[in-house]
């Protein structure tokens, strides 16, 4: 029997079975008849998104997964989702059924996107294993009902449990965490109505050995955090809305007593991601009142990650000053108007920093230099730098400089031998423009960086300067393009073959060079500088969209072509690559970026047109392993060959189109759906009425919710008035993954939770 395919972006070990050909008499029999119970035991296997069948013995040349050793198929049943590895593959033969309740498999339960978990799948499970799980994590099962969590209670040894995206009341919450006495890290959503007064004394026990909190909050609220009086890490997500569904105005005022002081004299790591909105720039000030009065000594992460203009006060610069003079940190991350123009900088002290963020600063490069790499010091702990939108960050100074000059190779070179074991880099949103220097480009410097992992960049800074100089006539000129550019006039040489010469052109790059040089990145973005989506969070779709950058306007297929050298690829996002004629470049990459899970394609190519819809059906019919699809391109056209080529994606999950006067045929919808099993999203806001966006909604709904529990389906007018009031619906997992556009690269702090 044939070992189990190979999961994508993991590994399967194996080693050959013995060939049954050359076993005789009964001896030969038994083995014949356990190898017939051995493949259908097997057949049982869920490997990754892969269904193992049996096959024949001469398919498999008598290799038996059965005769492999213990270790290596705890390894294979690893990639098997618990619930089938307990409701399922257990009961198929005896040496499974021991192998699957290897504490190896059930320390840990993992039923985050497990979308085909139901209640009972729950309930059975704790039944089974509660017992010998340790850690479990639910994060983002918004589909199961509220009574789900009842079951949890039979997990007595649980150590560390996420519940972010659950549906979790207070006396439910009460009650399951009085019977976790060893919960040490604790993750859970404060939504309206909690109520701290109805948590039980045993409750308030459990939590105040509590060391590690993540809580999401979407109504003003310090949930549980007074109870937790040893918190060594705050992970705190203000999703708060300024309006209530029925129009009215919310405070940001809480409570204020002894009983509901944080208590924060062991914290070690204090992280807040705020939502758009004053409502959580009052709250979290409330959080952060505590701290100023006194900075922890143990602290060394701080990370404040605030969009738009959140106002430094009083307290804050206290709180500052106070860690200026008391900690060493490794991570930092401060909203922009705390550092813009202020020393601050100058006065923090680093030990062995690992994630330093300074998204949306007017830092310059001279002062990134000078007072975070100490003057070309070795940051050799550095792993992960986020500069996004950090427009002077490459540049010695930022007062008379504009936005579009080059940028200082000798600041991003300091920086490159500095931190030379970065794994993630973030320098998107922003004009980095090489200059002519030889040896000096952008792409170059950056492929010295062996260890990266994930990396987004401005689409204008990866083209060639001498290309935009002087540009050879190429079969992407002969087009009429969206954007006009000067064309050299004289007599030129050109090849025989157009291909032929795209390839050399393709290969000379250094773009080519650096992706080239990067053979193991797993993340890749390439967004457009003036880029910015038609959906923003808070706020009415955006009509009109800036153009790109003039030195980003060369940049189309054969620098997409050159993607497809990153093997390991696993995620990649391209928004504004105006030089898109065919989309050929798309096609590479399905063909040789195998492992490629997640991709964002945003308006690439002419605005007025899909150029590259021929390309993408093509490379959508080899990307067996993609779960998430983003499409965000104005007059999409989401018609039968579309959806017919998107079949193809046999692994798929999650699918949104964004498009601004996009049309689609229900139809052609509908039985994409039937034909891809494991779709359980789909958000579509294009041009279509109300009318229409409703029925099919309904119709998809109607037709699969009973087979999918996890199926979440938004169909809408993207330029209606009531778009915000629908976005508000959707669960936060799918929202902030896949339906809103932005770079994560280096977002947060790597591992920052489990």
């Amino acid at each position: 029997m044939a070992a189990p395919e190979e999961p994508c972006g993991g590994r399967a070990g194996g080693e050959p079975g013995r060939d049954a050909a050359g076993l005789s008499g009964a001896r030969g029999r038994r083995r014949r008849r356990r190898r017939r119970r051995d493949r259908a035991a097997a057949a049982m296997f869920r490997c990754g998104e892969e269904i193992i069948s049996g096959e024949s013995e001469e398919e498999t040349n008598g290799v038996n997964l059965m005769e492999f050793s213990d270790e290596i198929l705890l390894h294979i049943l690893s990639y098997v989702p618990c619930t089938d590895l307990v409701l399922n593959v257990r009961r198929t033969c005896r040496k499974l059924a021991t192998l699957c309740l290897d504490k190896s498999l059930t320390h840990t339960v993992i039923l985050q996107k497990d979308y085909k978990v139901n209640k009972d799948k729950v309930k059975q499970l704790m039944r089974d294993i509660g017992k010998e799980i340790y850690q479990l994590n639910m994060a983002g099962c918004y589909w199961l009902p509220s009574s789900t969590i009842d079951h949890v209670t039979r997990c007595k040894n649980l150590v560390k449990l996420n519940l972010s995206g659950c549906h979790v009341t207070s006396l439910r919450l009460s009650k399951m965490l009085s019977t976790l006495q060893h919960l040490r890290s604790l993750a859970i959503d404060v939504n309206p109505g909690f109520d701290a007064s109805q948590l039980s004394s045993e409750c308030k026990a459990t939590l105040s050995r509590v060391l590690e909190l993540k809580q999401t909050l979407y109504t003003p609220s310090y949930g549980v955090v007074p109870c937790c009086t040893s918190l060594e890490k705050l992970l705190l997500y203000f999703e708060i809305l300024d309006r209530s569904r029925e129009g009215f105005m919310l405070s940001g005022q809480l409570m204020v007593g002894e009983s509901n002081v944080p208590h924060y004299q062991n914290l070690r790591v204090f992280y807040a991601r705020l939502a758009p909105g004053y409502v959580n720039q009052e709250v979290v000030r409330l959080y952060l009142a505590v701290l100023s009065d006194r900075t922890p000594e143990n602290l060394h992460a701080f990370l404040i990650s605030a969009p738009g203009s959140f106002a430094e006060t009083g307290a804050t610069k206290n709180l500052l000053d106070s860690m200026a003079r008391n900690v060493r940190l490794d991570a930092l991350q401060l909203p922009k108007a705390w550092i813009n123009g202020s020393g601050l900088l100058q006065h923090l002290k680093f030990n062995n920093p690992f994630y330093f963020s300074f998204s949306r600063c007017t830092l310059s490069g001279g002062h990134l230099i000078q007072r975070v790499i100490n003057g070309g010091k070795d940051l050799k702990s550095l792993t992960s730098l986020n500069l996004s939108g950090c427009v002077h960050c490459l540049a010695p100074e930022s007062l008379f400089r504009k936005a579009e000059d080059d940028i200082d190779s000798s600041i991003l070179e300091s920086l490159v031998v500095s931190c030379c074991n970065l794994r993630h880099l973030n320098l998107s949103a922003a004009h980095h423009h090489s200059s002519e220097s030889i040896g000096n480009h952008l792409c170059q410097l950056l492929s010295r960086l062996k260890h990266l992992l994930s990396l987004a960049l401005p689409v204008c800074s990866i083209t060639d300067v001498a290309a935009n100089v002087e540009k050879p006539p190429t079969a992407s000129n002969l087009v009429p393009q969206t954007f006009g550019r000067k064309v050299r006039i004289g007599i030129q040489t050109y090849p025989r073959n157009l291909a032929d010469q795209a390839n050399q052109k393709i290969e000379s790059s250094v773009f080519w060079a650096l992706m080239g040089s990067l053979r193991f990145l797993e993340t890749l973005e390439i967004i457009g500088s003036s880029f910015s989506s038609a959906m923003p969070r808070n706020e009415p779709a955006i009509r009109n969209s800036l153009p790109p950058c003039v030195r980003a306007q060369s940049v189309g297929d054969s620098e997409v072509a050159a993607i497809s050298q990153l093997t390991y690829l696993q995620s990649l996002t391209l928004a504004q690559l105006p030089n898109i004629l065919t989309g050929s470049g798309l096609i590479n990459i399905g063909l040789q970026c195998q492992h490629l899970r997640t991709l964002s394609l945003a308006n690439l190519g002419m605005m007025g047109k899909m150029v590259y819809m021929s390309a993408l059906m093509d490379m959508l019919k080899h990307c067996k392993c993609l779960r998430d699809l983003r499409l965000e391109q104005p007059y999409f056209c989401a018609g039968a060959q579309f959806f017919q080529a998107l079949s193809h994606c046999s692994s798929l999950q999650r699918l949104c189109i964004v498009s601004r006067s996009g049309t689609l045929q229900s139809d052609a919808v509908m039985s994409f759906m039937a034909n891809c099993l494991e779709v359980i999203m789909c958000h579509m806001f294009m041009g279509e009425s109300l009318t229409v966006c409703k029925n099919l909604q309904q119709s998809i709904v109607r037709s699969f919710q009973a087979d999918r529990p996890a199926l979440n389906v938004v169909i809408f007018p993207l330029l209606h008035e009531d778009l915000t009031e629908v976005i508000r619906d959707v669960p936060m997992r799918h929202l902030d993954e896949i339906t809103l556009f932005k770079s994560r690269v280096a977002e947060e702090p790597p591992n920052l939770w489990w």
